[in-house]
């Protein structure tokens, strides 16, 4: 898989790919449909495929991005389980009309989008009922422990990042 020439990009370490994995993985289903929000080079979506997701969306509103992402699908000859959205995470995220069973968001710590990306995901009803968020996030920025009708699920600090993954609520 290509990595960025540079650091406008920020892809999830190897370290944190694992952590999240090794936490979500036992709730993959048969036909796991997974969405890479602000997806940079498409490494958590990658990984999903290779790890059973029968589909990937991936989506970023930067064109090198998005070049990039195209690139890593086609080495890992992904490309009849992905679809490629060029676009900001609102538009990406309100087009795909198929329950997502997990979503990956990984914002630039800085933009302040988290919230705001939850909202859009909930507002689109496409989370399925038992699928989850999962947040990467700068380690000193507090995620809310119940957000509308999710709750958090797991949350862990890894170096400078932080990790928080939601999931609705239990009755």
């Amino acid at each position: 898989m290509k990595s960025p020439p540079d650091y406008s990009i920020r892809p999830t370490s190897d370290k944190v790919k694992e952590a999240v994995f090794s936490i979500i993985l036992p709730y993959f289903k048969p036909k796991t449909v997974v969405m890479d929000v602000f997806a940079g080079s498409g490494n958590l979506g990658l990984e999903a495929l290779s790890r059973g997701a029968v589909k990937a969306y991936f989506s970023d509103s930067e064109r090198d991005s998005v070049r990039l992402v195209r690139e890593n699908v086609a080495i890992c000859r992904a490309q009849d389980k992905a679809v490629i959205l060029n676009a900001d995470f609102r538009s990406a995220i309100s087009r795909v009309s198929e329950k997502i069973d997990f979503y990956f968001l990984d914002p630039p710590y800085a933009d302040g989008y988290l919230l705001e990306a939850l909202d859009t995901i909930l507002d689109s009803g496409s989370l399925a009922a038992d699928g989850m968020i999962v947040c990467e996030h700068d380690r000193h920025e507090e995620l809310p422990e119940e957000y509308r009708d999710l709750e958090c699920f797991r949350s862990r600090r890894y170096g400078k990042t932080g990790l928080t993954i939601y999931r609705r609520k239990t009755q």
